[in-house]
């Protein structure tokens, strides 16, 4: 490294008499030092104070200005070298040489200025400053039907810029998408996609700027799904397929960009979709759930899908899923299923294709997400009374949920199979379900419930508990008690946090218990009535009158 130090100290005299053969001399002595290692020769460059004088060499008349560029580029590399960078004064003639004509000169700038904005904010900052996005998002439109190995090169390392300049930064991504960046990606898409490179980079520039609601516009004005279908179908690794999926998702979410493609179930892209589901392929299986699962986010979509066949496909490639399947496949099959059944209207249908039967097969699955959807599935399902009751009676799907109820590791799967526990006695209003969540220890889990952080939670718990008690109260009171339900319930009474709603089932379902000799004993113990007598005045008219109800019963029990 002595040399080095020697070409420092000769590139200091001649960066600034600018004698063009020992300079260019200097500056490939300095290349060939970083691409032997860099972060040492970047340390010496910083050290020498050489930074300073590299901003003389990037002027438009300098004949080494793509050499120094790339230099900055190398050292750019490490993250302790971008902010002295932007303190050497670098960023405003790199951004000026982005209006050069020659190719090697805009390479090498575009590298230098991403590499410097890269997880830097002086760096983004500078950039901004001195309007670099401008010119290069002007570079991508006028650059972009040219197929020339050298120019999508060129393309390649202005997205990535561009990409490092706004990455996880909103108001930048916003000025990018202000800009009119988006119809421009989308351009070089479907131009390019032959080029693996670009591809990639075009892909993780939408998966940045998909997240913003202001793109979700600019994105329905294009036809990027189209040219994401289309390389979907040319794509054979994985790990560019799930990149395009990423960027579907958040597009889906929005109803403009995603009725575009549905058309009313006739879009191109919606026909390919469903194409997808019969194939033999797990990737395409799997991009078709996810899609329909996408497309059934609004009722109307849901109803027209369901009414033309899409549950039985559904059905049919859950079936090849449930020895040793696709987990991945069977969660978005198992998605799809559970937004269909969103509107009132699918449900008898759904029932009756045989859901419930297709989806109680991977109640033996281990894999939290699988189950999370099942649950989610059924209990979209079981609005019917007959229904509720069906599955409320079925001994090995309550014994399963008993056990999830207890699954501390996922809150989802443990917060779903109690929700489906009360909606079974909750829709279904029957003894027989009631003695079948008894028998297989579910009541502890419905008590242990009705203290949720969620009210919507609590208040189902509640309802439920209060149903067992009206109808099954003495196969019911051991389990009960042994949960300390009485004591749950005075608490939620006397809490003034307590929603009006808890409040008011919470002094329903008291006055259930009363039936029971044992639970109405822990109540007066507890001196319930001091807590109630003051909810006569409370603000919401529910719960005075109920509180008014609830004394007089204990007054008469005492």
């Amino acid at each position: 490294m002595d040399n080095l130090s020697d070409t420092l100290k000769k590139l200091k005299i001649t960066a600034v008499d600018k004698t063009e053969d020992s300079l260019e001399g200097c500056l490939d002595c300095l290349l060939q030092a970083l691409a032997q290692n860099n972060t040492e020769t970047s340390e010496k460059i910083q050290a020498s104070g050489i930074l300073q004088l590299f901003a003389s060499l990037l002027t438009p008349q300098s004949s080494c200005k793509a050499k120094v560029a790339n230099i900055i580029a190398e050292v750019a590399k490490n993250e302790f070298m971008r902010i002295p960078c932007v303190d050497a004064g670098l960023i405003s003639p790199l951004v000026q040489l982005l209006n050069s004509k020659d190719q090697e000169v805009l390479l090498q700038t575009g590298r230098a200025l991403g590499n410097i904005c890269y997880d830097s904010h002086e760096g983004r900052s500078a950039v901004d400053q001195a309007g670099g996005a401008q010119i290069v998002i002007d570079h991508l439109r006028s650059l972009c039907s040219i197929t020339d190995p050298a120019n999508e090169k060129l393309l390649t390392v202005f997205c990535g810029m561009l990409m490092n300049y706004s990455n996880e930064n909103d108001s930048l991504q916003a000025q990018l998408i202000n800009m009119g960046v988006i119809p421009t990606l989308v351009k070089l898409l479907g131009i390019h996609c032959q080029n693996a490179a670009l591809t990639e980079m075009c892909l993780v520039a939408f998966g940045n700027l998909a997240e913003l609601e202001s793109s979700k516009e600019q994105f329905a004005s294009t036809n990027i799904a189209e040219e994401l279908v289309k390389l979907f179908k040319k794509q054979i690794e994985h790990d560019k397929r799930e990149m395009i999926f990423e960027v579907l998702a958040p597009l889906a979410e929005n109803d403009e960009s995603m009725q575009k493609l549905f058309e009313g179930g006739k879009g191109s892209v919606f026909q390919r979709v469903l194409s997808w589901i019969p194939s033999n392929n797990h990737q395409l299986q799997l991009a078709g759930a996810l899609a329909i699962a996408n497309f059934a986010r609004n009722d109307a979509n849901c109803i027209h899908m369901v009414d033309n066949g899409i549950v039985e496909k559904l059905m049919d490639l859950l079936d090849r899923h449930v020895e040793d399947g696709n987990v991945t496949v069977q969660h978005a099959a198992l998605s799809a299923l559970r937004n269909l059944a969103i509107p009132v209207i699918n449900k008898a249908k759904m029932l009756s294709a045989g859901v419930t039967e297709a989806v109680l097969k991977f109640l033996k699955s281990e894999m939290p997400p699988v189950q999370f959807k099942l649950l989610g599935t059924l209990r979209m399902l079981i609005d019917a009374q007959e229904a509720a009751e069906q599955l409320g009676k079925n001994v090995k799907l309550v014994e399963r949920l008993v056990e999830w109820c207890e699954a501390k590791d996922h809150a989802g799967v443990m917060g779903e199979s109690n929700r489906l526990l009360s909606a079974l006695i909750r829709h279904s209003k029957s003894k027989d379900v009631i003695k079948t969540i008894v028998q297989s220890g579910g009541i502890k889990h419905l008590v242990t419930m009705a203290t949720s952080e969620h009210v919507i939670m609590q208040n189902e718990a509640l309802v439920a508990l209060a149903l067992i008690a009206a109808l099954e109260l003495g196969t019911a009171e051991k389990d009960l008690e042994s949960a300390k339900l009485v004591q749950i319930l005075h608490r939620l009474l006397a809490d003034e946090r307590s929603a009006p709603e808890i409040k008011y089932n919470s002094m329903v379902l008291i006055c259930a218990l009363m039936g029971s000799e044992c639970l109405h004993k822990e109540v007066q113990d507890l001196a319930f009535l001091d807590v109630v007598s003051k909810l006569r005045s409370h603000e919401n008219k529910s719960v005075a009158q109920q509180a008014s109800l609830t004394e007089q019963r204990l007054t008469v029990e005492s």
